[in-house]
């Protein structure tokens, strides 16, 4: 893996040096002339960050130079989303004695995060005051990178408060495809997916990749893990046009996942025998149900944040399920009249029938639980599946990771979390809570993410 992540930086190197400059520095901006003339005897102030294009996993060092000696300064990142909403994060520094300042070893006083935090301009992005309710952030052309515009602003300022002085600026681009990996739609024995294939021959170790009930074709996952090496089949199978429907519940059954997992396994570029399966909130359950009840023969399961059964009523035993949205009983609001799907997920309130036998569990699996979920019962469907496991002397197969003030949406690391989004518009305007502070959120992606490709080295690469 230390092989091919240093090939994906020396091509970015290569590039950068060929298309874009590495430091971008602000001499034409409103009161910059002040500046020059207070700091007459100085250099121009510089913003640098290396490297300035990267994969979205990948940590940058940001650093500021010719600054005046333990003065204050702001940091402010800036981008716009695919939806076009503006989303910052921005962070009070004081420069040392030789006038600079350095993410990478000096501690926020103030702002979006406080403390030594490298990243935290990434994670502690949020979207800016006056932008819509209810934003997250989800790429969805994963062949195109964020731009994320960084500025050295002078004093401790609040950017959205009023005038500030920009005294440098450089802009970064945060990808999640590296260069040579292979994007390609899947639409083949009535499976609709992306399939995502690292450079080169193969064959590579693989992952079905499955997201939850926010439904669609959810792609940046699978790009990230191709290109770290493994070819990933990002698979729809609930709210997408191209699957039998009703959009509001799901239409595929297990026959469709078979064929998924039959379809990857087939590929010429993919090891047969190493393949994973990664689940996030309901495609847990999907993944416990495809490793253990239909005959296929995963590798490693990977759940985070899920149920152990269907949170909805099966409509047959094939795994069908009927409409969503119709049964909330269990469903229970905040002031702010947000949602939490919370208890929907505990044990005693998943479907009769639906429940995954975990006991016929046969390779390894890991469960990650974020202990301020708010979307599902992690921790009590984790404590099932460790007894369950536990009863059968299987409990060497089982690795838990749990992260207090993590939320549901448990992501690659430095992906800004947020703690409820707009989950629909009819037949009325609902928000729903995924829960998760910044910083303990942001630290149980990162820390979780270098465990996943750990345990994704042990189990599909022997």
């Amino acid at each position: 893996m230390l092989r091919a992540h240093t090939t994906v930086t020396k091509i970015w190197q290569h590039i950068d040096k060929k298309m874009i400059p590495s430091i971008s520095v602000h001499r034409k901006l409103p009161r910059l002339q002040c500046a020059v003339v207070r700091w007459k005897s100085r250099q121009a102030p510089l913003l640098m960050a290396a490297p300035v294009r990267a994969l979205i996993d990948d940590q940058i060092s940001i650093k500021g130079r010719f600054l005046p000696p333990r003065c204050p300064v702001t940091v402010h990142a800036q981008m716009h989303s695919e939806d076009g909403d503006v989303w910052e994060a921005f962070a009070h520094y004081n420069t040392d004695a030789s006038g600079t300042v350095s993410l990478t070893t000096d501690h926020s006083v103030g702002g979006s995060y406080l403390g030594c935090e490298p990243m935290g301009l990434f994670w502690g992005l949020q979207p800016a005051p006056g932008e819509r309710e209810g934003l997250r952030l989800r790429k969805k052309n994963v062949e195109a990178p964020y731009t994320v515009h960084i500025s050295l602003l002078e004093g401790h300022v609040s950017p959205s408060e009023g005038q500030t002085t920009r005294l440098a600026t450089v802009t970064t681009e945060r990808w999640y495809m590296a260069p040579g990996v292979k994007r390609i739609e899947i639409r083949q024995d009535g499976v609709v997916g992306t399939l995502f294939l690292p450079p080169g021959p193969g064959p590579f170790p693989a992952i079905l990749d499955l997201w939850g009930m926010g439904g669609g074709l959810v792609e940046y996952r699978s790009a990230l893990f191709a290109s770290r090496g493994y070819a990933s089949l990002s698979l729809a199978y609930f709210g997408h046009k191209e699957l039998p429907g009703p959009l509001n519940r799901i239409n595929v059954g297990d026959s469709y996942f078979k064929s998924a997992f039959h379809l990857l396994q087939a590929h010429s570029q993919v090891c047969t025998d190493r393949i994973g399966i990664f689940g996030l909130s309901f495609g847990v359950y999907l993944s416990l149900r495809i490793g253990i009840h239909l005959g296929v023969t995963p590798s490693c399961l990977i759940c985070i944040n899920g149920p152990v059964g269907s949170t909805s009523k099966l409509s047959d035993p094939d795994g069908k399920t009927k409409q969503f949205k119709s049964e909330q009983t269990n469903w229970t609001f905040d002031d702010q009249g947000y949602v939490s799907f919370r208890k929907v997920s505990l044990p005693s309130n998943l479907f009769n029938g639906s429940l995954v036998k975990t006991e016929n569990l046969t390779c390894p699996l890991m469960y990650i639980v974020g202990e301020d979920d708010q979307s599902a019962s992690s921790k009590e469907n984790a404590d099932l599946i460790e007894e369950t496991l536990r009863s059968v002397g299987k409990s060497h197969l089982f690795t838990r990771l749990s992260y207090p003030g993590a939320g549901h949406l448990i992501e690659p690391p430095y992906s800004p979390n947020s703690r409820a989004s707009l989950w629909s518009v009819k037949p009325k305007k609902l928000v729903t809570l995924w829960g998760g502070h910044l910083a303990p959120h942001a630290a149980a992606q990162e820390d979780s993410w270098r465990k996943i490709l750990e345990f994704l080295e042990s189990n599909l690469r022997v």
